[in-house]
């Protein structure tokens, strides 16, 4: 029975082979027609179309090649300056007082950041992080420390460029602060409290922010983000996810002096043009249109029939100016520059402070119900296209003192004044005056220049009055009992 089994089962098995060899031989012979056809022919869609253009993945942003590409070049920088305690703001409240003391100079130190921003040692920062520095030392990622020079500051953008003797150094790559959009992810990278390179996150909240700060600056067109900042963060970098530098962080608004939810910094298309000026001159080359503007409200734009209110008011056309020149007047509403559409006064100051003097612009201004278009010619601070170069200075009672500029005396409404531009020991130090004073007459003598202080004083033998202008612009006018 067995070897029965065994036998049927042995002649089936040959049958199936058989059977499988006969019908691969027959399907192989017409299969490579069959391939050859369906190279020819359209396929079946089983699945569904996808574009092929590249979509952010849903979940988190990963910010971590952006952090890795900024933490290397961002930079800790410690300053090291001289201050005369007073009691108020009154610069010489020492000699009012009761017991008529004075109170000595003492050596404080500060803190902040800064960008690397090439291989030989350039670091940008922010000016108020630097001023009236007697010594800056830098210390890198990689805890190296080097004593840093200042080759430039331009108080106006609030951009300081200093310099360290260094090779190789790692970099961040500028980017464009005009293609950010709201609500793109960015990072904060500094040292907030000492705490050296911290990197915070957040998005941009708002553009050409300006804030009207005490004894502000001249051009304010902010980048601002929920990246939380603090104290020691200034001069630090704001990064796109792409690791390239899109703004210097440079403020906070808080009531406690801490972060409160909103940070601001200086976009980068302005850093940038001023760190070549600074590089290259020794000073920012500032092109003005020569306007006193204002923010275009409900009010003005009803006045001039303006449909929307946007645009920027120009309230006044200075005399032989870039502006007048072209036939831009006052009352014009000006809505666009080049391509640009202007909607606020913070923004067309960043417009034209990203050009220089003689760069020409076009500007679209609306007049009596329709928009006409100027070439405008822009002119620096002193009314001209030429270069204006760093004013060194001369030195007197130990201290620097600079010619104020044009449009200095125009701002304050003065018609002579030297500015200190640093403090050194001597007898404004004692008297307890800040870098930044401007002192515009001296024994009932008007001044322009540290040569003419020292013509009205007999040689710094002789003070009986002294008149000028605080950092603040508080104005203050002064005499001695000799």
């Amino acid at each position: 029975m067995k070897r029965k089994l065994f036998l049927t089962a042995f002649l089936a098995a040959i049958l199936g082979v058989s059977s499988t060899i006969f019908v691969y031989s027959h399907t192989n012979i017409n299969g490579n027609q069959s391939v050859t056809d369906q190279k020819h022919n359209q396929p079946e869609r089983s699945a569904p179309v996808v574009l092929t253009s590249m979509q952010s993945n849903e979940g988190p942003v990963d910010l971590t090649y952006a952090a890795e590409q900024t933490v290397q070049a961002v930079v800790h920088v410690r300053v090291r300056s001289t201050v005369t305690d007073n009691e108020s703001d009154n610069p010489f409240s020492q000699f009012f007082g009761d017991n008529n003391m004075r109170q000595q100079p003492r050596k404080v130190t500060g803190f902040g950041s800064g960008v690397i921003i090439s291989p030989d040692g350039y670091i940008v920062t922010n000016n108020h992080v630097i001023d009236g520095a007697d010594s800056i030392q830098v210390t890198l990622y990689n805890n190296k420390t080097y004593t840093a020079i200042i080759v430039g500051r331009d108080p106006d953008t609030d951009i300081a460029l200093i310099k360290i003797k260094a090779k190789n150094l790692p970099t961040i790559k500028f980017g464009d602060s005009d293609n950010l959009r709201l609500g793109e992810w960015v990072l904060a990278v500094g040292n907030p409290f000492n705490l050296t390179s911290t990197v915070t996150a957040g998005i941009v909240s708002a553009k050409g922010r300006s804030l009207d700060m005490d004894g502000g600056y001249k051009l304010e067109s902010f980048i601002q983000t929920d990246a939380a900042l603090n104290m020691g963060n200034s001069g630090g970098a704001l990064v796109n996810t792409k690791g390239e530098l899109v703004g210097i962080t440079s403020a906070i608004v808080s009531p406690t002096g801490t972060y409160s939810g909103n940070s601001f910094a200086i976009p980068v298309n302005i850093v940038k043009k001023t760190v070549d000026d600074l590089r290259q001159y020794g000073r920012a080359q500032r092109a003005v249109m020569g306007i006193n503007i204002q923010e275009v409200t409900s009010e003005i734009a009803q006045k001039v029939n303006l449909d929307n209110v946007s645009g920027v008011y120009v309230a006044s056309v200075a005399e032989d100016g870039a502006a007048e020149e072209a036939g831009i007047k006052a009352k014009d509403v000006i809505v666009k520059i080049d391509d640009k559409t202007i909607l606020s006064p913070a923004q067309l100051q960043e417009t034209v402070g990203e050009h220089h003097p003689g760069d020409k612009i076009k500007v679209t201004y609306y007049r009596n119900g329709k928009d006409e278009t100027a070439s405008v010619k822009l002119r620096n601070v002193d009314g001209n296209t030429a270069v204006v170069l760093e004013n060194t200075g001369e030195t007197v009672f130990g201290s620097k003192l600079v010619p104020l500029t044009s449009e200095e005396k125009q701002k304050y409404a003065i018609n002579s004044g030297a500015k200190i531009a640093s403090i050194g020991e001597g007898k404004l130090m004692d008297l307890g005056i800040k870098s930044g004073t401007i002192i515009s007459a001296i024994n009932g003598k008007a001044v322009n220049n540290a040569s003419e202080i020292r013509e009205a004083t007999s040689d710094g033998e002789l003070l009986s009055s002294l008149d000028g202008i605080q950092p603040n612009g508080t104005h203050f006018s002064y005499q001695f009992r000799n």
